[in-house]
């Protein structure tokens, strides 16, 4: 990749992409290259179809009836098996239900409960806040839990790792700087002391191969509408491995999660398998627009996609560095391509005025506090040449200083 490259080049690399025809089951704005699929994935014609068929045919046709007719009542399970494919998952072990935070929150407690001798749980100083947040209040509702930070309390989570820790709860993708770990060293780790591990998926389903059941996992959860492109707010979801579900109990008892919900009983049973993990009644019009994006997957092989993002990624550093690395651009993500996610960072002084002078031009990525500026790239849509126009758009706001104008600045809370 370090070969001296033009926009002919570039253009060949997109004609041999064996992705390139993904494309066109996306719609993707004129004049817009989005590289923020990392935050919001973009929509496929077939995602309104589902929706389509499900509003005015199942709900306005079958009413009630389309909880049988329809699958509605089995969606979370059946989407979960779907979606368990990408992630290394064999069936009934994955369910797509709520969020992202309502599930953490779930399966802590579900670990603390396993291992109720043991009162840490460890997670990421530098996590995506919600993580915190939730391992937090989770804290707060068990007398004698401390939550012990990478990065605070140590400089590796691997020292933070002893016999009194009951869970782990690690991103495989670090959200801002897209540093991967290593899933089946960082299990097998816990897993010597005995702890066990929680892994958020929300930056790696979709953009790299993951193998939760090779790699001895205990627990993941994460999110449907980035790089698998499920809509905004799309459904989470939730895996644990088969040998713990006969021991795991989570503390939301919500109707769905009972072994007879339509018994209608006083007390709560709990469901068997993965569906205890469920909790109340699923947003059924978000599932079916999952479903039409994860039916987009059917034919994907993921490591086809790992490739490419690889490819996509170095690209775009190799470009960055060679064109605007006098401009103050530091590069954040890890150069090499194994030890990263599907995202790119650079640190800039101005980032985030940087960022919105490139959203003004139709090159869409995001801004992350105090100075990132992050690059998604998701393979089934983003091409080569999306790569080197961005760059040359980047270059062009850094030389001139269009970043520089007024009305880019930082707008400060009025108190």
């Amino acid at each position: 990749m370090r070969a001296t490259l033009d926009l002919a080049a570039v253009e060949a690399m997109d004609a041999a992409d064996p992705l390139r025809a993904m494309r066109d089951r996306f719609i993707l704005p004129e004049g817009v290259i989005y590289l923020d699929g990392n935050s919001l994935g973009a929509a496929a014609p077939a995602v309104f179809d589902e929706l389509q068929k499900a509003a005015t045919q199942e709900w306005a046709q079958d009413l009630i009836r389309a909880w049988n007719t329809a699958g509605w009542f089995d969606m979370p399970v059946a989407l979960g098996d779907q979606l368990g494919r990408l992630i290394g998952a064999a069936a009934g072990q994955t369910v797509v239900c709520d969020t992202t935070s309502i599930n953490i929150y779930k399966v802590l407690h579900a670990a603390l409960g396993m291992r109720p001798d043991r009162s840490v749980i460890v997670a990421e100083g530098d996590s995506f806040p919600t993580d915190l947040y939730m391992a937090e209040g989770v804290a707060s509702t068990r007398p004698g839990t401390v939550l012990r930070l990478e990065g605070v309390d140590a400089p590796t989570i691997e020292e933070l790792i002893d016999e009194r820790v009951a869970v782990i709860l690690v991103n495989h993708v670090n959200y801002k700087s897209g540093q991967l770990r290593d899933m089946a060293a960082l299990t097998c780790k816990a897993h010597q002391v005995g702890a066990l591990i929680v892994w958020d998926l929300c930056h790696t389903a979709g953009a790299l191969p993951v193998e939760l059941d090779s790699a001895n996992a205990d627990f993941a959860i994460g999110c449907t509408y980035k790089y698998l492109n499920g809509g905004p707010g799309a459904p989470a979801f939730i895996y644990a491995a088969e040998r713990h579900h006969d021991k795991v109990r989570q503390p939301l008892s919500g109707w769905w999660g009972h072994a007879r919900p339509f018994a209608f009983e006083q007390g709560y049973a709990v469901g068997s398998g993965i569906r205890r993990f469920l909790c109340g009644t699923q947003p059924v019009l978000s599932m079916r627009a999952l479903k039409g994006a994860l039916d987009l997957w059917d034919d994907v092989d993921m490591a086809v996609v790992r490739k490419k993002s690889i490819a996509l990624t170095d690209l775009f550093i190799q470009l960055v560095e060679t064109r605007c690395g006098v401009y103050g651009l530091e590069l954040e993500s890890s150069r090499d391509g194994n030890a990263r996610g599907s995202q790119v960072s650079f640190l800039h002084p101005n980032g985030y005025q940087v960022m919105r002078a490139l959203i003004e031009r139709g090159v869409i990525g995001d801004f992350r506090a105090p100075s990132t500026i992050r690059f998604g790239f998701t393979p089934l849509y983003v091409g080569y040449t999306d790569v080197w126009q961005a760059v040359d758009v980047l270059e062009d706001i850094l030389r001139t200083g269009a970043w520089k104008d007024a009305r880019f600045a930082v707008k400060t809370a009025v108190t």
